[in-house]
């Protein structure tokens, strides 16, 4: 009997209603595998009758990202013996026997993962293999793997949570980008955070791994798998890197004395420091998977970044308005900060964790001002006033949303002069007053169109 057709004999509970949970209660819906959605949010909007406690014994229980393992339920599920397995591995179990042939691939890192996925999308797109973008961005895991598209190649974007969970993937290929603070009050601790990240390594064919990140280079001498570096300067053999203005492959060509263009930096836009190691890490993947190079070179020049993503909202007056709203943690707003040299700085939020000092402490000579906002923002006032004193700090309070995003781009149209970039990249999640780092970045545009 096929595991699919076994879960209609189990009681299943999908534990969490969120986006992946309700793709998860379609999918078992649409292969008549009974279940319940629990979710401890009583309110949440739902298509499906979302229970708050678990009602009785289970067989399965489908986890959706975020949950921690010492939460009350799921230690009760894990006391009454019941199996408890990531969205990731069920996915993995239904992609066994629907398209056991699909590849999938894998990106992780504290910043840069949708990016990077995008980019290998656009590249795959070109080389006219089938694959999406999926996981942490855009479809959810199961409704890739179970759709009628048949894809050929999944490219998973995974966060530290979904990897935490999960044990039964295979991957043609990861790509860790970076690692650095976040998620601290989820994880515990940095070290925590960092191994979970890495423990993809262990699932993975081949792992292409960034040269530039300290974290990754101390943390990896001991994996024994194939690993190729990528950087941003002349590659040695069996690393991918630049040499002037091409991006260069040595580790993916026939004679390691070789080399290979995949691009130039004119294909990468914008051209920051971070978006081209992002562009490398999905050129690896892709050349792992044998696309030839010019359809690398192809793919990246067809890309475009997302909207909240260093998007030029407006050029008024000399000032260069910049939304990069998805800078949720310090590392982000790093490569955001890092790629304009005046900035008046509008930042805050949850810190989730994270410290601020090292960001403030390498940047603060960009920071012209500083426009705070949030529950955390005395930790970013702190390490400015400590390694940033010459920086003007403007607190901005308001209990409306739109009226706070119209103060704080009033604010920054007072100060900024002709050369300035205004630049939304928080170093802090959005919850505390936003729906969404989107809502967030999308008001900040609005208010900017407003003063046009």
């Amino acid at each position: 009997m096929s595991y699919l057709e076994e879960l209609k004999n189990k009681r299943v509970l999908v534990v969490g209603a969120g986006k992946t949970g309700e793709a998860l209660a379609e999918f078992l819906g649409s292969r008549n595998i009974e279940f319940q959605l629990l979710d401890e949010k009583a309110d949440l909007a739902s298509k499906f009758k979302v229970i708050t406690m678990p009602e009785g014994q289970y067989d399965l229980a489908i986890v959706s990202p975020g949950w921690r393992r010492d939460n009350q339920i799921i230690q009760s599920l894990a006391s009454s013996r019941t199996e408890t397995i990531s969205e990731i591995d069920f996915a993995w179990l239904v992609r066994s026997e629907l398209n056991p042939e699909q590849n999938w691939v894998a990106v992780t890192g504290t910043n840069g993962k949708t990016t990077t996925v995008q980019m290998a999308e656009a590249i795959f797109s070109k080389s006219g293999i089938k694959a999406v973008a999926c996981g942490n961005v855009g479809l959810p895991a199961i409704t890739a793997v179970s759709s009628t598209e048949r894809f050929g190649t999944l490219i998973l974007e995974l966060s530290s949570f979904q990897i935490e969970w999960s044990e039964l993937p295979r991957f043609k290929a990861c790509a860790i980008l970076n690692i650095a603070e976040d998620h601290i009050d989820w994880h515990g601790s940095f070290n925590d955070y960092a191994n979970a990240k890495l423990k993809l390594l262990a699932m993975s064919e081949c792992a292409i791994l960034n040269l530039s990140d300290p974290e990754i280079i101390l943390r990896t001498t001991s994996f024994a798998g194939k690993k190729i570096f990528y950087g941003l300067d002349t590659p040695q053999a069996g690393e991918i890197g630049l040499v002037e203005e091409l991006l260069v492959d040595r580790a993916f060509v026939v004679d390691p004395n070789s080399a290979e263009s995949f691009g130039e930096l004119t294909d990468i836009r914008p051209t920051v420091p971070h978006n081209v190691s992002n562009a490398m890490a999905a050129a690896g993947i892709s050349l792992a998977l044998g696309i030839p190079h010019p359809v690398v070179k192809e793919g990246l020049q067809s890309f475009t970044l997302d909207s909240h993503r260093l998007q030029e909202v407006a050029k008024i007056n000399d000032v260069l308005w910049v939304n990069d709203s998805k800078a949720t943690n310090p590392h982000a707003a790093a490569a955001a900060l890092g790629s304009f040299e005046s900035v008046i700085w509008i930042a805050g939020g949850l810190a989730k964790g994270a410290k601020m000092e090292n960001l403030v402490q390498k940047y603060g000579k960009r920071i012209k001002g500083a426009i705070l906002i949030g529950t955390d923002r005395d930790l970013i006032e702190s390490a400015l006033i400590k390694h940033a004193p010459q920086v003007a700090i403007h607190k901005i309070d308001s209990d409306d949303k739109s009226e706070l995003m119209a103060k704080v781009v009033a604010k920054a149209q007072e100060i900024a002069s002709a050369g300035d970039v205004v630049l939304l990249a928080p170093a802090c999640a959005s919850m505390d007053q936003f729906k969404s780092y989107a809502e967030r970045g999308d008001l900040f545009a609005r208010a900017v169109e407003a003063i046009k």
